[in-house]
């Protein structure tokens, strides 16, 4: 859930502080909430679009509120009602484009 940014001078790095977990690559299982985090970020210091940046943020909010969520901020036995990467980033966006 943690994102990150490397901000140089001139040239800066958004990215998700967990790295890419090659060993989970294609099967959906993925939290993107990083990377999408780490856009806001993006859009706020590079881009100083801070009322855009907060509104990801507030739509990632309404998200993780709403219980779509991926195995990995799941209890222990109910895993299996998972939400796939696609579903948590699908579910973003209709929160940022409102009821």
């Amino acid at each position: 859930l943690m994102p990150s940014a490397s901000l140089g001078d001139t040239v800066h790095m958004y990215e998700p502080s967990g790295g890419s977990a090659p060993d989970i690559a294609g099967k959906g299982v993925a939290n993107p909430i990083a990377q999408i985090l780490s856009g806001a970020m993006m859009l706020r210091y590079s881009f100083q679009m801070e009322t855009e940046a907060a509104a990801i943020e507030a739509a990632v909010e309404t998200v993780l509120k709403s219980g779509n969520l991926t195995g990995d901020l799941m209890e222990e036995g109910k895993k299996d009602t998972a939400a796939k990467t696609a579903e948590v980033g699908d579910a973003v966006c209709a929160a940022l484009s409102g009821p």
